[in-house]
């Protein structure tokens, strides 16, 4: 009984793993109840996987440290973390400086970053995210420009390439960059090779780079590459992200700001 106890045991954390990197990012409450088991039980699990390194677990969330080419929709990803999100914005465009030309890569915080933006002078914006376009579009008097290409359903992004068809030969002052997830050994990933590939063209094609990404994303890594830790000067996260980790991906080269 003892041996088909533990295999019990054993099957539920790989369901629990599987299903955490079906979908991305659960919260324990929502697992629990999918899982059907009590919260005590899940959680020590979940305490199992994570020792195992194969979760990360904060204020009651947790994600798989391995997400494969998962992706959540724009409408999950806008409440997700919408506060550390703001915030990440708003520190991240004070870094700007004196640039003028900018990339601002797909994703929730650098749409959210379009309010912070200096207005001083007129910036020319690079883009491939269409809602970061209509929104600088329609709130500021920047200049901007759409990376062109096929347009992906799941984030309302393009794919071509900063460095291919009518932007070929671009090249800006900043690129401010999103990732899926970022590592020491891994450096930085996305599920689709396809985006990669537009990534590692707006870093190629500028001067700075700086990353925005919230704290669960640090220890995860995804399917394709388009970075190394080397490749950024600034990375601008939640201050949710513990010190000790910040110390660790710093000791790999960029400035780790915990906002």
């Amino acid at each position: 009984m003892e041996s088909v106890g533990r295999e019990s045991v054993r099957a539920r954390r790989t369901r629990l793993l599987r299903l955490a990197r079906e979908r991305g990012r659960l919260e324990t409450s929502v697992a629990s109840r999918l899982m059907q088991v009590s919260v005590e039980t899940l959680r020590r699990d979940l305490r199992v996987l994570e020792n195992a390194g194969q979760i990360r677990r904060s204020h009651g969330v947790f994600v798989p440290t391995e997400i494969g080419r998962h992706e959540n929709p724009m409408s999950v990803r806008e409440v997700n973390d919408a506060d550390q999100k703001q915030r990440i914005a708003q520190v991240a465009a004070s870094l700007i400086g004196e640039a003028t030309t900018l990339y601002l890569d797909e994703g929730v915080i650098p749409r959210f970053m379009v309010r912070h933006l200096p207005v001083d002078r007129v910036l020319t914006v690079v883009t491939a995210s269409l809602p970061t376009a209509m929104a600088l579009v329609e709130a500021t008097a920047h200049d901007v420009v759409v990376v062109g290409g096929a347009v992906r359903r799941k984030t309302l992004a393009t794919l071509g390439g900063i460095g291919t068809g009518p932007t070929a030969g671009l090249f800006v002052d900043l690129a401010i960059m999103g990732t899926n997830g970022v590592s020491v050994e891994h450096g930085l990933t996305t599920p689709d090779p396809e985006v990669a590939r537009v990534k590692e063209a707006a870093m190629w094609a500028s001067r700075r780079r700086i990353l925005i990404c919230e704290h669960l994303k640090f220890g995860v890594v995804s399917f394709a590459r388009f970075a190394e830790l080397a490749d950024i000067g600034h990375i601008v996260t939640g201050a949710e992200l513990p010190r000790s980790m910040a110390r660790r991906f710093e000791a790999a080269g960029p400035t780790v700001l915990r906002v």
